[in-house]
């Protein structure tokens, strides 16, 4: 039976085939309940009728059902359609591992692909389900290299007692003794010979797929089905060194002793499968990476068409600089990148747990002293839909060790799985998956963050464990509230901080003791307060005002109280004290280090405000802005260092205006008039709050009339910024009384950035505009030592 497009399956209208199997057939459907596309697989309605054959396809539902690891396939939705059953699982792009073989794969390669299957394995196998038909064309490889185990059609249901497989008798659900299913050629000697099977036969299975990757060949394979049964039964395959030199002892141990005919002589579990992969991945650390063959197609059709040449010596400059890191091989590095985890709920409404959770970690890692730096989440967030190379992010980023992770929530369930991959050589250090209701998520998140820090063997200090061991249970729905709420706020829009703010005002709502929607509103009206909404820092200060009465430490609600008392009350040493105390709580809290940066910059001291700029740089590196800054700071008198770090804020952002900003005037400062204003014009057209430095530059041409123009554009729209813009303007144009008035009016308009008043160096010392200095409060200039 071939389903036409447009054919509906209960909610589920088909939209074209994929392929067929032994079983059924395979289509892309679309969710019309959720706006999403699915695989929809149909059993054969002659099998249908196969009451053996129905069994096992209802088997396999339940199955993968019962499973949830980012390496085996989601299953979303079962149903009937005309007598024929089918199942809806999540839709894979990619290809499968058979159709990636034919000649050997790299080992290192080979390793990785069979660390996942592994992983997988193990979590089947805990849940008492043996996949009895691992195979290479039921192992999927994603675009993003992750790989999906597929088809536990034909598993055994074990139900295991006391958290022990059954490797004894088989359930009712089981097959019959002396039936034989899987695949010839991938069978284990008990599957060929029909007896009962435990996970160690899936082990097996295991080995011949990886000796298949490392060699190119399968083991057993033969003439004949009857030839290749008897091989498995009572022949040793080649050694793999025969066929491939880079194959270590070590690894052909590995291998060896998966292929063992006794099941007792195998690995006792997946997870020792694992660990000794991880072990021989180490020592392939130390070995040349093989030349490009082709097998090496494989990793040119994963990393989004980069060129095969050039990938390898990512991979080698990869290897060779995580062994220069204080790494090694098995070893967590304390310099740490979160990449987003993925959202395996099935519904992108629920996007805002996984990413709250993500955010969580991050900052909750970051307090712990140990790490030399935890990348913030603006530059990881980039990574969200990459198809790049783990090693080329740990590049990128500066880091050495890279947390993946995922989130599912079932029922009255939240699962959360986080790994530690070694960013040198992908090189999986750890996993693990928490399970918890979803009032004790604080719980679980210190219990991710614990267990990292374990495998990474920090030394927590006695602050830290307190921390870490106390977790209030909250209110489901008010945290919910609370992480949709944050969610929009990231998004930096209008719309996102309307919903946001909404979201966090409902969390209050349900849960007014909490101090966590205080503190996250405090930090949003901080953020709107520059401009956007001139009575933000006063609500800023009422949030924060709430959550301090509610208690908590909180690095957030520390830099929204710095950040308040820096650019609204212009209370300086109020702001060096919240400043001091938000990045204790959170060393790798980015937008505290710059705007840090900045009081430092104002009293004077340069050299420290440039070191807290470029920790900005370091712990967000793929932030624009922190670069544009630090460019700013040596305006005037280092402007070839700013040029360099304008440069490396458009690298990240071509159109970003604040870096287009200080790349005009730098040039400007070096009489490079033409191409300032080049480059201002295109500042201008990205963001109309950097226009006035269009007219600033027009000025120092000496090109007055287009400066004037600029200015009746900005008088006709007199914000905050552009009061401030036009006091610069009419100062390079010489005006100072037009100058001092809209200085005034900047004041008035309590604009934030009004202690900067002096960089305005070309004003005359006019006794009105020391007045406003002192008004402000600016402080006096402490020089750098």
């Amino acid at each position: 039976m071939s389903l036409a497009p447009g054919t509906r399956l209960g909610p589920y209208e088909v939209v074209a085939p994929l392929g067929a199997g032994g079983m059924g057939e395979v289509y892309r459907a679309r969710d019309t309940r959720l706006e999403r596309e699915v695989a929809l697989k149909v059993i054969h309605p002659q099998l249908a009728a196969d009451a053996d054959r129905l069994a096992r396809f209802e088997q396999e539902a339940k199955a993968a059902a019962r499973l949830d690891h980012p390496n085996i396939l989601v299953v979303h939705d079962v149903g009937t359609h005309e007598g024929s059953p089918y199942i809806v699982s999540e839709l894979l792009e990619g290809e499968s591992l058979r159709e990636l073989l034919g000649s050997p794969l790299p080992p290192r390669k080979a390793v990785d692909l069979a660390l996942q299957i592994a992983h997988g394995l193990s979590a089947a196998h805990e849940k008492g389900i043996v996949h009895r038909d691992l195979k290479p064309e039921n192992v999927f490889v994603r675009k993003d290299g992750r790989i999906k185990i597929l088809d536990f059609g034909v598993a055994k249901l074990t139900q295991p007692s006391s958290g022990a497989l059954d490797t004894q008798a088989p359930t009712a659900a089981a097959t019959e003794p002396g039936v034989v299913l899987g695949t010839v050629g991938y069978m284990s000697p008990e599957q060929v010979q029909g007896k009962p099977l435990d996970a160690r036969s899936d082990l097996f299975s295991l080995g011949v797929v990886l000796y298949e990757m490392l060699s190119g060949k399968q083991p057993f394979h033969r003439g004949t089905a009857p030839e290749t049964l008897t091989a498995i039964l009572r022949e040793e395959p080649p050694d793999l060194a025969e066929t491939n030199k880079n194959i270590s002892p070590e690894l052909e141990r590995t291998v060896r002793r998966c292929l063992e005919k006794e099941p007792v002589k195998r690995f006792p579990s997946a997870g020792d499968v694992v660990r000794d992969l991880e072990e021989a991945s180490g020592q392939l650390g130390t070995k040349p990476v093989a030349p490009m063959s082709a097998a090496g197609v494989f990793l040119h059709r994963h990393r989004a068409g980069v060129a095969a040449a050039a990938l390898l010596v990512a991979i080698a400059v990869g290897v060779d600089w995580w062994w220069k890191t204080k790494g090694g091989p098995g070893a967590v590095g304390t310099r740490l990148a979160v990449l987003p985890f993925e959202n395996l709920t099935g519904d992108p409404e629920q996007s805002y747990l996984a990413d709250g959770i993500h955010e969580s970690l991050i900052t909750d890692l970051a307090r712990l002293s140990g790490f030399a730096r935890v990348i913030a989440r603006p530059s990881v967030m980039a990574y969200a839909k990459t198809t790049k190379p783990l090693t080329q992010i740990g590049r990128e980023l500066g880091v050495d060790t890279l947390v993946t992770g995922s989130v599912m929530r079932a029922a009255a369930k939240l699962k959360v799985t986080a790994h530690l991959i070694a960013a040198g050589t992908e090189q999986h250090l750890w996993s693990e998956s928490f399970e918890r209701e979803p009032r004790d998520i604080l719980t679980l998140q210190n219990e991710i963050v614990r267990s990292i820090a374990e495998r990474a063997k920090l030394t927590l200090t006695p602050a830290e464990k307190t921390r870490l061991a106390a977790a209030r249970p909250v209110s489901p729905e008010a945290y919910e509230a609370y992480l949709k709420g944050k969610f929009q706020l990231n998004k930096f829009t209008p719309e996102g901080f309307e919903k946001g703010i909404a979201y966090l005002q409902q969390a209050i709502e349900n849960d007014p003791s909490s101090p966590l929607p205080y503190a996250v509103l405090a930090l949003g009206y901080s953020t709107m307060g520059h401009e956007a909404m001139p009575d933000a820092f006063e609500k800023a200060k009422a949030a924060t005002e709430k959550a301090r009465a509610l208690g908590g430490d909180i690095a957030e609600l520390e830099e929204a109280e710095a950040e308040r008392k820096l650019y609204s009350e212009w209370d300086f040493p109020g702001a060096e004290k919240a400043f001091q105390k938000a990045l204790a709580l959170n060393p790798s809290l980015p937008d505290a280090h710059a705007h840090y940066s900045w009081y430092l910059k104002l009293i004077g001291q340069n050299e420290k405000a440039w070191a807290e700029m470029k920790r900005a740089v370091e712990v967000d590196p793929l932030a624009p802005l922190w670069s544009a800054w630090l460019g700013w700071q040596h305006l005037g008198g280092r402007d070839d260092e700013a040029i360099l770090w304008a440069k490396k804020s458009l690298e990240l952002n071509p159109d970003f205006p604040w870096g287009l900003r200080v790349l005009g005037e730098a040039l400007a400062n070096q009489g490079k008039f033409e191409e300032a204003i080049a480059v201002h014009r295109k500042a201008a057209a990205a963001s109309s709050a950097v226009k006035w430095s269009l007219g600033v530059t027009y000025a120092r041409a000496g090109r007055k009339e287009e400066a004037l123009k600029i200015v009746a554009e900005l008088e006709a729209n007199p914000t905050p910024m552009n009061a401030w813009g036009l006091a610069w303007i009419y100062d390079r144009l010489g005006n100072g009384d037009a100058a001092l008035r809209w200085l005034e009016k900047a004041y008035e308009l309590r604009f934030s950035w009004m202690p900067w008043i002096r960089d305005l160096a070309s004003l005359p010392s006019d006794p009105r505009v020391a007045a406003l200095k002192r008004r402000i409060g600016v402080p006096v200039k402490k020089p750098s030592p």
